[in-house]
């Protein structure tokens, strides 16, 4: 089968594209015929090595440890390992694993689901990473609750897109700051106000918020403290330079213990019950994914490429096609 490869780090163009033999699922495991897969920050982070504490984390000192790349996937089954209980060949699955940059790729039967009937391969493939992170910072960190003011910067995005409508779905009031090409998307997709963020700073502007979600990081801690709300949150799930990690790994920690405003970070967690409470938010129509580009497996790196310019609006996907068709 081809596959996407990586063997050392750098620029998308380290990624190669090659013949490799097709993978055989562990007893926990579903074999998944890959139909679409999406990119995501990521993966060009993993890709490029960098911030390099992410190395230091797991992914590999000098190189990385696993060849495989992409972590988003929809496909059907193709096979089951011998504990797997809840699907079997042929069902239609999306959900995350390492390795989805390939036509096959083996993923945890509890990082999958049943794909809602209502939407595309594609569509489904931009859910989960983006998705499990703007769910798990609105609900998890942010305890959102109906009629709360919340604001989603970098609301045009991967995973501001999913935010701005899981927001609204918890009846929220939402804020979107893009760029002014995105004002009209935003608007569409539900956001109650825009912000364009080249002509006002929504840090500076004078308007309060109960709950932030920054899928930037572009902004100090006294930045956020100041558009907060007394007892509002802050969650940070990007950020645009080490710097801002930095600080807000130690004053935003300090500031959140010392006040009622609580700025913190986050990592998300993959798990199949917040994947199946998407895939109910897919079927309601409460939740539409947001495509900018498709790109044909062999053109991963261009694919990555242009989501690391960070002007992709929604998600970035990429297409399967089998020499079988099927």
């Amino acid at each position: 089968m081809k596959a996407m490869v990586i063997t050392k780090y750098g620029s998308p163009d380290v990624l190669q594209f090659e013949e490799v033999e097709k993978p055989t699922p562990k007893d926990n495991q579903v074999l998944v015929k890959v139909q679409a897969a999406s990119a995501n920050p990521l993966d060009w982070h993993g890709i490029r090595g960098k911030p390099f504490i992410a190395r230091l984390m797991g992914t590999g000192l000098l190189r990385p440890k696993s060849s495989k790349v992409g972590a988003d996937v929809a496909g059907r089954v193709e096979a089951v390992g011998k504990d797997v209980t809840q699907f079997k060949p042929g069902d239609e699955v999306f959900g995350g694993c390492n390795g989805s940059f390939a036509e096959y790729a083996c993923a945890r039967e509890d990082r999958v689901a049943l794909k809602p009937a209502n939407l595309s391969f594609e569509e489904v493939a931009a859910v989960p990473v983006a998705a499990y992170t703007a769910l798990q910072g609105l609900r998890d960190k942010g305890h959102i609750q109906p009629g709360q003011k919340v604001l989603v910067n970098g609301a045009s995005g991967g995973v501001g897109t999913f935010a701005v409508q899981i927001a609204k779905s918890f009846g929220a009031e939402v804020t979107g700051v893009c760029s002014t090409r995105n004002l009209d998307m935003l608007r569409k997709i539900g956001a109650d106000h825009v912000i364009d963020y080249t002509q006002e700073d929504f840090t500076k502007n004078g308007q309060r918020y109960d709950l932030i979600l920054d899928a930037v990081g572009n902004h100090s801690v006294s930045d956020y403290k100041r558009a907060l709300n007394p007892e509002g949150v802050c969650v940070v799930v990007g950020f645009s330079g080490m710097s801002y990690m930095i600080q807000h790994m130690i004053v935003g920690s300090f500031a959140s213990k010392t006040g009622s405003k609580k700025i913190s970070m986050m990592l998300t967690k993959p798990n199949k019950e917040d994947l199946i409470f998407m895939k109910q938010l897919l079927e309601d129509g409460k939740v539409v994914p947001v495509i900018d580009r498709r790109y044909p497996l062999s053109e991963v790196p261009e694919a990555i490429r242009y989501l690391e310019a960070g002007h992709a609006q929604g998600k970035v996907i990429i297409t399967v096609e089998h020499s079988d068709k099927t």
